[in-house]
């Protein structure tokens, strides 16, 4: 009996040290593959303290027990195998079969049918006078290809196009009282006549009709316009933010974006979830403009230009002198007048140019280097710029600083090879970071300290209502290269809040991180607030094991927190 059991235990213990020996894969998710492009990466974890082998080849095991291996495949490489082994020998091997087979090469038509046809911009459209489509289609070679109407596309030869006949292109203008787009809307029509004369017909799947000018005002304080028709994952590049109830004149639509003409040479898009069509018999929203006032009460300092419509507008930052520039659009200059009161402080000068005969600019000069902030809206029909001051004590114990934990809640964020998800670890190291600031003296805002879904809207409304002195973002990246990309950056939109960022990737840079980079222009959605400087910071990247590795390893987040308030202090000083 005794041996009985000795054999059991025995058994037991081995099968325990078996399990202990694993391989998890994250990339590629399945063990049969198969790829078009010759770089690949395998990711997983295994356990802590084994080794790991990919054919043959030692491997980088973090103490996370995460590890990462580019692959540049040949047609002849059909599996790699994994084989992890632990301190006592115990062993677990996977392995992953690829079948690597290039993007075919794009083939000619050779029926009698029309392969595709795109135009661009897509989408459903409402188009005007003057609007331009691109056109491409796709069908036999040889052929003659004309639209209803009678307009004919140009075959491009293989070297123009994708190295295959069959590809023809047309750019087509859109007229007044043109046929092709009736009031109504309407689907296209092509025909293609084959070198055989045989004849094809196609129809877009999307409608088109010529839009009526429609009166549109916005709505909601988010309302923001569109520079064009570009999107990513940020979505299109933000214009600027409009004040609630601006009239807009609306010339075109696409999809779900209208396009309005802010004034003779200029226009931008905005979607149809942030306006109302105006009442009937709205004028179209130009305006002489009347007397222009600039002063101060105890906080901010006011600008603010008479008009006689609720008018976009845009604007902008310079630097060195700094200087806050704002387009009115629809604006002609009847100010005859511009009493600028000593209750300023940060204001410096005030002058305005027609810099177009619809176009108004604002030119507000300010006494410091450093941008504090402003913000735009409308007190009845005069437009007012809030300008804030620079504070005269430039110690973190006298700054209401906003620290924003990235995603949470069901936004989880990106993921590292563990499985840590993005939302926890900024929230640490959020937390970290008010507790570094407020023993610094600070008072910090935060719009979250848990695991709660926190929409980025509520949270950029958050930040107008509580006016901080500045704002920090913390987030993690993520790259499809786990290998090769990793590091910090930090992000702006605005030219004037740049200096922060810099100060804080410096000395980020200065704990041993390597550099991703100093990022401008940059669309995300806490990034568009004027109110105050901000900066977006990408502390680690989540997806490369090392950067996972250190964000995971509280010391390690410490140094990140402590290099990030140091930075804010270099930037302070550099504003004195």
């Amino acid at each position: 009996m005794r041996t009985f059991f000795f054999i059991l235990s025995f058994c037991i213990a081995a099968t325990l040290n078996a399990q202990h020996v694993f391989i998890k894969l994250v990339t590629p998710a399945k063990t049969q593959n198969k790829f078009s492009t010759n770089r690949q990466f395998i990711t997983g974890t295994t356990c802590k303290e084994c080794s790991l082998q990919v054919n043959g080849n030692e491997v980088k095991v973090w103490p996370t027990g995460a590890f990462a291996v580019e692959l540049n495949l040949q047609q002849s490489d059909t599996s790699f195998q994994l084989v992890a082994v632990d301190k006592k020998g115990m062993k677990e091997s996977i392995r992953v079969f690829y079948k690597f087979q290039p993007a075919t090469k794009e083939k000619e038509v050779t029926t009698n049918t029309v392969e595709y046809w795109r135009i661009e911009p897509t989408g459903d459209l409402l188009v005007k006078p003057g609007d331009h489509l691109k056109m491409t289609v796709k069908t036999l070679p040889g052929s003659v290809v004309k639209l209803e109407n009678g307009f004919e596309f140009t075959e491009l030869q293989p070297k123009d196009s994708t190295g295959i006949k069959g590809i023809y292109k047309a750019e087509y203008i859109v007229k007044e009282n043109d046929e092709l787009f009736p009031a109504s809307k309407t689907k296209l029509k092509l025909v293609v006549q084959t070198k055989d004369d045989q004849q094809i017909e196609a129809a877009t799947k999307n409608n088109y009709a010529t839009m009526k000018p429609l009166i549109l005002q916005t709505k909601g304080k988010l309302s923001y316009l569109l520079l064009g028709l570009g999107e990513d994952r940020l979505g299109g590049t933000k214009l600027g933010y409009v004040d609630s109830l601006v009239k807009l004149y609306a010339v075109g639509k696409i999809g779900n974006k209208y396009c309005v003409q802010l004034s003779k040479n200029r226009q931008a898009y905005i979607e149809e979830e942030y306006v109302d069509t105006a009442a009937a018999g709205t004028f179209s929203p130009t305006s002489l403009t009347g007397n222009m006032r600039v002063w101060g009460d105890s906080s901010f300092d006011y600008v603010s230009l008479a008009l006689f419509e609720k008018l976009p507008y845009q604007s902008f930052q310079e630097i060195n002198p700094s200087k806050i520039i704002v387009d009115v659009f629809g604006a002609t200059s009847n100010t005859n007048w511009l009493t600028q009161l000593q209750s300023v402080k940060e204001i410096k000068n005030v002058y305005y140019n027609q810099v177009d005969e619809d176009v108004l600019r604002i030119t507000i000069e300010l006494n410091h280097r450093q941008h504090w902030g402003h913000s735009i809206y409308y007190n009845g029909n005069s437009l007012v710029i809030k300008v804030k001051r620079q504070p005269q004590n430039l110690s973190l114990s006298n700054l209401v600083i906003a620290v924003d934990a990235g995603h949470g809640g069901d936004n989880k964020g990106a993921f590292g090879l563990t499985g840590v998800m993005e939302k926890d670890m900024t929230l640490l190291i959020a937390k970290e970071l008010q507790q570094a600031l407020e023993a610094e003296g600070a008072t910090v805002i935060t719009t979250r300290t848990k695991d709660t879904t926190y929409d980025n809207h509520d949270r950029l409304s958050f930040y107008k209502e509580k006016n901080p002195d500045l704002l920090l973002s913390i987030h993690l990246n993520s790259s499809a290269d786990p290998v090769r990309i990793k590091g910090v950056s930090t992000y702006y939109k605005y030219i004037g809040y740049r200096p922060l960022t810099q100060t804080i990737l410096k000395e980020m840079l200065g704990i041993g991180l390597q550099e991703y980079g100093n990022v401008g222009n940059f669309n995300f959605i806490l990034n568009g607030l004027t109110e105050c400087p901000n900066a977006l910071v990408e502390t680690l990247f989540i997806s490369n094991p090392e950067d996972e590795y250190n964000v995971l390893t509280p010391s390690f987040r410490k140094q990140m927190t402590e290099a990030i308030v140091k930075g804010m202090k270099e930037w302070l000083e550099g504003c004195k």
